[in-house]
């Protein structure tokens, strides 16, 4: 330990060969660089602060380039000029090129990059007249035309049909273009007078035959609302229109669907409509299409005036009976409602026996209540009853309408004959009708149970007769 010592003192220790005089040389020169060093260091403080103060301002100017100051300018959506003539040429080419057959045709207009969504209406006028039509009329405009249209065919079904078909190809490949279809047909609708007599033949076998296909989508309010306008149906110009319709219609279809589609287009109680207002009558529409072979059209007609009247006197007299208005002021209701309407006294009998359960205040669950009730309303209306059934086929009307209603009706079931009884008691009903029934009734609904229930009053009545 203390040779180690020794020797770090003598490390420490200056060589005896130094001397004094050279120690004290040296401290001027290390004070001078340690001055330099601090000069450099400040130095380069100063030009990196000066550096950043600069150079933040440089980064946020925009370095200017050789095609000036770009200004920012909005996007607006740039749409090509409407060219339906270039269109119209295009298809008409289409038809030329293919001779009219309506097979390669389509294949043509299905394939071709032709704008279809925007030119829609002009494809459908070049469809029906061979070319385009002028705005807002039906004349022909400028451009080609081709001698295939709807309108050059002959007025058949089996000219035009081809046509039908074809549309309703493209539009299986192209469903957008109904809408114009639409806008066609319904344009060309409203301007019938522009077009000569068989022209509007061809139109109304045409549009027959639309839905006759079930061309898929077109309304037929679009149709039959089409040809209301009030100066075409003066004219004369609609009925026969849709009476082409009707026959062509009916040619593939029954009643039943013709009656549909008047439903669907809300004109199934307006048919009258389609005649000039001089010629609007019942009598009228039976004659027209009487004479045009549709007699099935004009039963239905006949039916729904006649259900229309019923429905009126019903609503007539449930309003009074409501009000229990005397009874004979109800009977000169009926009598004049029939008269006006020339109803069957059959039907007036239904309405009235109708009328008086209608007015009935039925309990859901008391039986003996519900009667009561029955029986009561029976004998206060007995009168009006009587008034109209004046005959034993009217009166055995009645039991017919009491027995299907007791039939119907659950809470009826087991009242059948008391009021029958009540009827009878009443005179409405004689006792040779009610035998007449229970011995030869014809309908069926219920017959064995109510003969069964009926029984020991006729039992009564025919004892009684042994005695007299």
């Amino acid at each position: 330990m203390p040779m180690k010592v020794a020797r770090e003192r003598g490390k420490l220790s200056p060589s005896p060969n130094t001397s004094t005089t050279g120690r004290t040389a040296r401290r001027p020169e290390r004070r001078a660089g340690a001055a330099e060093e601090k000069g450099v260091t400040a130095f380069l403080v100063s030009y990196l602060l000066l550096s950043s103060i600069d150079l933040e301002p440089s980064r946020s100017k925009e370095k200017p380039t050789l095609g000036g100051t770009r200004i920012k300018t909005r996007k607006r959506n740039i749409t090509a000029p409407l060219d339906p003539a270039a269109f119209a040429d295009a298809v008409v080419q289409i038809y030329l090129e293919n001779a009219g057959d309506l097979e390669l045709v389509a294949k043509n207009v299905e394939s071709s990059d032709l704008n279809f969504s925007r030119y829609g209406d002009t494809f459908f006028e070049v469809v029906f007249t061979g070319g385009r039509t002028q705005p807002g009329t039906i004349k022909p405009d400028e451009g080609e035309r081709h001698p295939y249209s709807v309108l050059d065919c002959q007025p058949i079904r089996e000219a035009i049909l081809p046509s039908v078909l074809y549309i309703q190809k493209i539009l299986r490949r192209k469903p957008f273009l109904i809408k114009n279809l639409e806008n066609v047909m319904r344009k060309f609708l409203q301007s019938l007078e522009l077009f000569e007599e068989n022209e509007r033949k061809k139109l109304a076998i045409f549009t027959a035959l639309t839905f006759s296909q079930k061309l898929s989508g077109l309304p037929p309010e679009t149709v039959f609302q089409s040809l209301l306008k009030d100066n075409l149906v003066a004219k004369g110009l609609v009925l026969p229109f849709i009476t082409e319709f009707f026959k062509e219609y009916l040619v593939d279809n029954s009643l039943d669907d013709l009656i549909s589609l008047l439903k669907r287009g809300k004109m199934e109680d307006n048919l009258l409509d389609f005649f000039p207002s001089a010629r609007r009558s019942a009598e009228c529409f039976s004659e027209h299409f009487t004479k045009e072979g549709l007699v099935a059209l004009v039963e239905y007609h006949e039916k729904k005036i006649f259900e229309v009247k019923l429905k009126v006197m019903k609503s007539a007299l449930t309003t009074q009976i409501a009000e229990e208005t005397d009874v004979s002021e109800v009977i000169e209701t009926a009598k004049q409602r029939v008269k006006d309407a020339n109803l069957p006294d059959v039907e007036v009998v239904r309405i009235l026996w109708d009328v008086l359960m209608d007015a009935v205040q039925w309990s859901g669950k008391n039986q003996q209540q519900n009667a009561n009730s029955a029986l009561r309303q029976v004998k206060a209306w007995a009168g009006l009853l009587n008034a109209f059934c004046t005959s034993g086929k009217l009166e055995l009307e009645l039991i017919y309408k009491v027995q299907i209603q007791c039939y119907e009706d659950a809470k009826l079931m087991k009242l059948f004959p008391e009021i029958i009884r009540s009827l009878y008691e009443q005179d409405v009903l004689a006792e040779d009708t009610i035998l007449l029934w229970f011995r030869k009734g014809a309908n069926p609904k219920g017959r064995q149970t109510f003969v069964k229930a009926l029984e020991p009053f006729v039992n009564w009545l025919e004892e009684a007769e042994e005695e007299d």
